[in-house]
């Protein structure tokens, strides 16, 4: 797997690192090849919305099928608890059990060792451009949105 450059989103100051050497989905997860799976983890831009990570609980198995949007788990944050779907269809092998014993590894570690689960899948995912374009095309809609939570 060849190496690209990292791209950047601006999310007004704050610099969301986009890896060019992952693929990305349009729910703000990325996925790395990683042995015979790949690792799948939450963006910096997923995670500077969430903000501070503390509570992170699956709702299905390791080892299990899932499909594209499935809802498999829930993350609680500083701002919400959200629920967390399945980025396409696929299987999900194994979850990390370090940030399930310190969510923090996500806040901290997010394209490390706050990696979430490993997983298989046949879907076509974005390129790291595709991901910039996508985080570009709903900028907007998105800062309507934390507005409208901060008033």
């Amino acid at each position: 797997m060849t190496m690209t450059d990292n791209l950047v989103f601006m999310m007004g100051e704050y610099e969301a690192l986009v890896p060019g050497d992952r693929r990305y989905a349009e729910n703000h997860l990325w996925l790395q090849e990683d042995g015979d799976a790949l690792r799948v983890g939450l963006t910096s831009y997923a995670v500077r919305l969430l903000q501070d990570v503390f509570f992170l609980d699956w709702t299905i198995d390791s080892d299990t099928e899932v499909r594209a949007q499935q809802e498999i788990g829930e993350i609680e944050s500083s701002k919400a608890v959200s629920s967390l779907f399945a980025p396409v269809d696929g299987h999900v092998l194994e979850f990390n059990d370090t940030p399930l014993e310190d969510p923090s590894a996500i806040n901290t570690s997010g394209y490390d060792d706050g990696w979430l689960y490993r997983f298989r899948t046949q879907a076509t995912l974005l390129s790291p451009q595709d991901y910039l374009e996508a985080l570009n095309d709903g900028w907007e809609d998105t800062q309507r949105m934390i507005k409208g939570q901060l008033n």
